[in-house]
C-alpha cells in the first residue's frame, strides 16, 4: 500500500471540492438526474490515478545500494527476523544451528566488523545477545533496511561493507494493542505483545513491547559433521542423532514514554530496554564433539534517549540525537569433565582391558573447566545536525561516540578476583554529508567524508613471585590511531520508473571488541595483534518499477559490485597442509585473523511480480567470487592458495517467494493466504586448500505456509511448515541446521481502544 505525496493529496481535495461545488449548483434539478450525475462523478473520481512514492521507493531510489524489507505480512506468521533477511537478495544469515544460536551476517561476501547491525540506528551489540536480530520478533519491527556499500548520514560509522538497520515500530497515531503466541516443533514456544497510547491534548505518548521464546532445539542431524566415536577410538560419520544440551530461553521488553508533535520536539522519548538469555552450548566451532553442561547466561539493561526536531532554532535546520547507555553481563560455565557421544552417552575407552568412561583432558567440555563473568558498560551516542541550504541542497554534520568498558573475571578461582582483565575500546567518528537533488529531481547525489579516532586499552594483572614474595603487577597496553574515509552515491532517473544507481567508498575499519578480546561463549579466542582492515568498493546497478500494466505490477533490480579488501578479518579456518587426517579439522575454537588481500566481483538481481494484488511472487539471485589475492603466506613464501575462493563462505544463493490470497473463503470478509518459498545455496568448502571431504553440499530447502484472517480483522491464525521436505541444510563449518518443523501461531489486534 503506497503513501500519497502531498501533491497527490491536494489533487484529491481539489477534485472533491470541484465535485461538491458542481453538486450544489444542480440541487434544484429532479432527483433522477441528480442521482445519475452523482454516479457519473463518483465513477470519474474512481478513475483518477494518484501517483506518489512510498517511503520504500524513495529510499531504494536515493542512490544507495539498499533494499527495504517490509515486515507487516511476515509478522503474522511464525517467521523470525533472521529468516526474513536470509530470503532477501544478497544477504546470507550464517546461523550455527537453531533458534538462539550464534549468528553472523554476510552481505555479498562482506561480514564481521565491516557490516553494521543496527536497531534504530544504534549498534545492536549495545543491547547484547539477549536483544538482537536473533530474537526480536517481526511484530516489533516496522521495516528492515539493508544497505550494501555506502551508508547514509544517520548510520555513518566504522563500516564499509554495508549495514542492516532494523527500524522498530514507533507510530503512536492511534491507541492499539496486539498479542501473538505460537507453538511448534522441537518444543518451541514464542510469544510477543505490543501497545501504544497517546493523549491527544498533551501529546504524551507511551509505547511498549515484549517477547518470550523457549525451545529445546532438539532436531535431528545426520550429516558428515555428526560423529560417533566407539571405545576403540574409531570415528563414524553421518551418524543420525538428536541434538541435546541445546535449550534456549529468552525474554525481553522495551518501554518508552515521551511527547510527539509538540512545538519543541517532533519526537522526544526516554525509555528502558531489558533482556535476559539462557543458552546451552551444544558443541564447539564444528559439530563433531558434543558438549554437556556448557552454558551461558546473558543480561542487559539499557537506558534510551531519542530526540528529533525539524526547523530546530532556524527554518531548514534539523537535529536528531539517539543515545543508549547499556550494562551487559555474560556468565559462562563449563565444569563437566566427561566426554560424550551424540547419542547422549559417555564415551568410553579401553583401559587395562576394561571399558571405562573417557575423561576430558582438562576438566571441561572445551578445555579447562571454567566459570567466568564478563561485564560490559557501553555508551553509544549518535547525533546528526542537518541543514537545507536551498531547495535540493542539504548539508549534514554527524558525530558518533562509542565506548566499551569490559571486565573479565575468573569466578572459579576466587583468589584471582583482583586479577580481572580490564579493556576499553572507544571510537569518535566525525562525518559530513552533502546531498544534492537537481535536474528536475532526476539526479540525486550524496558525498561523504569521515574522520575516525580509535583508542584501545587493556590492563592485565599478574602475580609475580620475587624472593618468595607474591605481588600483583598490572601491565597496560595502549594503542591509538586515526584514519580518513570517503564515499559517494549517485542516482539518475533515466526514464519513468527507471533509475541508474552507483556508489563507491574507500575506508578502513577497526577490529571489534569481540574480534580482539575474544568471546568464550562463542568459542572465539582473543587476538590482540589484529590489524584494521581496509576496503575500496564499487557498486553500479539499476532499479525499474514498480510499473503497472493493468492488473500486473513488475519491479526489477540488478547490481554489479567490485570489492578490494586489505587485511580482511575472517574467522580462521583449518589449512589442509597443517593437518594429517580429516578429524583434525573438527576444531572446537577459532580466532579472527587478517587475510592480506582479497578481491570480490559479482552481481545480484531481483524481480518482483504482483497480479491483481492477490498473487505476489519474487525471485532473487546473488553470485560472486571472493578470492584470496595474497601473494605471500604467513611465512613469506608464495601463497599456494592464490586465486582460491575464501573458505567457509557461501558465494552463490537464490530465493523464490510466492504468495496467493483467496477472499471470502469459509466466511465473508475473510482472507486466506498461502505461501511457498524455495531457497538455494551452492556448494562451498570449509577447509583452506579445498579438500573434497570439506565440501558443504548444495542446499535446497522449501517452506510452506498459510494464514487465515477472520472477518473481524482482529484475529489471524497461521501454519508454517519449514524445510517441508527435510533437506540437509548447513552453515558455518558444516553445522547442520533444523530439518522439517511445523509451527502454529495466533495473532490478536485491538485498535482504537
Amino acid at each position: 500500500m503506497f503513501k500519497k505525496s502531498t501533491l497527490s493529496v491536494l489533487f484529491i481535495l481539489l477534485a472533491f471540492s470541484a465535485f461538491s461545488q458542481e453538486k450544489s449548483t444542480k440541487e434544484k434539478e429532479n432527483k433522477t438526474e441528480k442521482t445519475t450525475d452523482k454516479k457519473s462523478e463518483a465513477k470519474a473520481l474512481e478513475n483518477v490515478e494518484v501517483k506518489g512514492k512510498s517511503k520504500k521507493q524513495k529510499t531504494e531510489t536515493s542512490g544507495f545500494a539498499v533494499a527495504i524489507i517490509e515486515t507487516k505480512e511476515a509478522s503474522l506468521r511464525n517467521l523470525t527476523t533472521n529468516e526474513l533477511l536470509d530470503r532477501s537478495v544478497g544477504v546470507r544469515v550464517r546461523q550455527n544451528g537453531g533458534i538462539g544460536s550464534n549468528v553472523e551476517y554476510n552481505l555479498n561476501g562482506m561480514s564481521g566488523s565491516t557490516v553494521g547491525i543496527f536497531i534504530d540506528g544504534i549498534e545492536a551489540s549495545t543491547y547484547g545477545s539477549s536483544f538482537n536480530l536473533n530474537n526480536i520478533p517481526p511484530a516489533m519491527i516496522e521495516r528492515i533496511e539493508v544497505y550494501k556499500g555506502v551508508l547514509p548520514s544517520h548510520l555513518t560509522g566504522d563500516y564499509v561493507g554495508g549495514a542492516i538497520n532494523v527500524v522498530l515500530k514507533k507510530d503512536v497515531s492511534k491507541n492499539s494493542l496486539n498479542m501473538a503466541a505460537s507453538y511448534g516443533s522441537f518444543n518451541t514456544f514464542q510469544s510477543d505483545f505490543g501497545g501504544t497510547y497517546r493523549d491527544k491534548k498533551s501529546g504524551l505518548s507511551v509505547r511498549g513491547s515484549g517477547f518470550y521464546t523457549y525451545t529445546d532445539n532438539s532436531y535431528e542431524t545426520w550429516g558428515r559433521s555428526t560423529t560417533y566415536v566407539n571405545h576403540f577410538g574409531q570415528i563414524f560419520r553421518n551418524y543420525r542423532a538428536k541434538r541435546f544440551n541445546n535449550t534456549y530461553k529468552n525474554i525481553g521488553g522495551r518501554i518508552e514514554a515521551g511527547f510527539t508533535d509538540t512545538k519543541w520536539a517532533d519526537q522526544f522519548f526516554i525509555g528502558y530496554n531489558g533482556s535476559d538469555n539462557y543458552t546451552e552450548i551444544p558443541h564447539g566451532i564444528t559439530q563433531a564433539t558434543p558438549y554437556v553442561g556448557r552454558f551461558n547466561k546473558t543480561r542487559a539493561h539499557a537506558l534510551l534517549l531519542n530526540y528529533n526536531k525539524k526547523d530546530f532554532l532556524a527554518k531548514g535546520l534539523a537535529l536528531n540525537i539517539n543515545a543508549v547507555q547499556s550494562y551487559r553481563n555474560t556468565y559462562l560455565q563449563d565444569t563437566v569433565g566427561l566426554a560424550y557421544n551424540w547419542d547422549g552417552t559417555v564415551r568410553e575407552i579401553i583401559f587395562e582391558e576394561e571399558r571405562v568412561p573417557l575423561k576430558t583432558s582438562e576438566g571441561g567440555q572445551q578445555g579447562p573447566k571454567i566459570i567466568t563473568n564478563t561485564d560490559r558498560e557501553i555508551t553509544n551516542i549518535r547525533s546528526n545536525l542537518g541543514y537545507t541550504i536551498a531547495n535540493g541542497h542539504r548539508l549534514s554534520l554527524n558525530h558518533k561516540y562509542e565506548a566499551t568498558k569490559r571486565e573479565d573475571q575468573d569466578l572459579l578461582n576466587p583468589a584471582r578476583f583482583d586479577l580481572a582483565t580490564k579493556s576499553l575500546i572507544s571510537k569518535n567518528i566525525i562525518s559530513m554529508n552533502y546531498e544534492i537533488e537537481t535536474f528536475n529531481r532526476k539526479l540525486r547525489a550524496n558525498i561523504l567524508g569521515k574522520y575516525t579516532h580509535n583508542k584501545t586499552k587493556q590492563t592485565i594483572s599478574e602475580i609475580i613471585t620475587s624472593e618468595g614474595i607474591n605481588s600483583i603487577v598490572k601491565k597496560d597496553s595502549l594503542s591509538t590511531d586515526y584514519n580518513f574515509g570517503y564515499g559517494a552515491t549517485i542516482s539518475y532517473n533515466i526514464l519513468s520508473n527507471l533509475y541508474l544507481i552507483g556508489s563507491t567508498e574507500n575506508s578502513p575499519i577497526m577490529p571489534s571488541d569481540e574480534q580482539m578480546f575474544g568471546a568464550p561463549e562463542r568459542n572465539i579466542l582473543p587476538n590482540l595483534g589484529l590489524k584494521p582492515e581496509k576496503y575500496i568498493n564499487y557498486n553500479l546497478g539499476f532499479r525499474w518499477g514498480p510499473s503497472d500494466f493493468g492488473k500486473h505490477r513488475i519491479s526489477l533490480y540488478a547490481n554489479l559490485f567490485w570489492r578490494n579488501g586489505y587485511d580482511k578479518i575472517i574467522q580462521q579456518t583449518v589449512d589442509v597442509n597443517d593437518i594429517k587426517e580429516e578429524s583434525e579439522a573438527d576444531i572446537q575454537v577459532t580466532r579472527y585473523v587478517n587475510l592480506d588481500h582479497t578481491q570480490a566481483k559479482g552481481f545480484e538481481a531481483e524481480i518482483i511480480y504482483i497480479y491483481d494484488n492477490r498473487w505476489n511472487t519474487s525471485f532473487n539471485i546473488s553470485k560472486f567470487n571472493n578470492l584470496d589475492k595474497s601473494e605471500l603466506d604467513n611465512q613469506g613464501q608464495p601463497n599456494a592458495y592464490y586465486g582460491h575462493q575464501i573458505s567457509n563462505e557461501p558465494f552463490f544463493t537464490m530465493n523464490m517467494n510466492t504468495q496467493y490470497s483467496f477472499r471470502n473463503v469459509f466466511q465473508k470478509e475473510s482472507i486466506l493466504n498461502i505461501y511457498y518459498t524455495i531457497g538455494y545455496v551452492g556448494e562451498y568448502y570449509t577447509v583452506r586448500g579445498q579438500p573434497e571431504w570439506s565440501k558443504t553440499p548444495s542446499q535446497f530447502p522449501q517452506d510452506l505456509g498459510l494464514s487465515y484472517r477472520f472477518p473481524s480483522k482482529k484475529l489471524i491464525a497461521s501454519l508454517d511448515i519449514k524445510n517441508a521436505f527435510n533437506a540437509e541444510v548447513y552453515d558455518n563449518f558444516q553445522i547442520q541446521k533444523p530439518g522439517r518443523g511445523i509451527f502454529f501461531k495466533l495473532n490478536y489486534t485491538l485498535n482504537n481502544f
